[in-house]
């Protein structure tokens, strides 16, 4: 099914999904304070992952869904979102439980807030005609630039699942 928007409904889910995006990022938040950093990078015994990875993997798609997707990549991103972060936390990349070459917790949920403080800037910047601008349709909720904004607290929350299925794993109580 092909999906007609105009400008003024785009810009109503934009605002919608921003709202996603707040709500979603206060509840990985909530898991993460309930989750002693020094357990960050333990790969509990059965699972692929770690918190560690989790983390800088939503800070990687975070730019890349409201940022890199919706305006291009622009110098200073790499201040932002260094090579060697992204490739360390991209999709099909391998968890490591390594803690000695990886950013701290705390570093972590430093790049995490500041990509998502600059994103959220970034949106209430967009103007809505280019919302509907086409962009490639993996990893976003329609083929344009609002479907890749949508799919941003979609994937932020299957992660959120994933943390809490690591903290089971590392035998924490759950926090909801």
């Amino acid at each position: 099914m092909k999906l007609t928007l105009d400008p003024a409904t785009a810009a109503t889910l934009l605002n919608a999904t921003i709202e996603q995006i707040l709500s979603v990022r206060t509840y990985t938040l909530g898991l993460l304070q309930e989750t002693p950093k020094d357990r960050w990078f333990e790969i509990p015994d059965g699972l692929p992952c770690n918190i560690a990875w989790q983390i800088g993997h939503l800070a990687v798609s975070q730019y890349g869904l409201l940022m890199f997707r919706i305006r291009g990549r622009r110098p200073e991103d790499l201040d932002l979102v260094p090579g060697k972060f992204r490739k360390a936390y991209s999709r099909q990349t391998t968890p490591n439980s390594n803690s000695s070459n990886q950013p701290s917790a705390d570093e972590f949920v430093a790049r995490l807030m500041q990509i998502h403080e600059s994103a959220l800037s970034e949106l209430s910047q967009v103007q809505p005609d280019i919302l509907l601008e086409e962009v490639d349709h993996p990893w976003t909720a329609w083929p344009n630039k609002l479907g890749a904004i949508m799919f941003c607290p979609l994937h932020e929350q299957i992660h959120a699942g994933q943390i809490g299925l690591i903290r089971r794993g590392l035998g924490l109580d759950p926090v909801r």
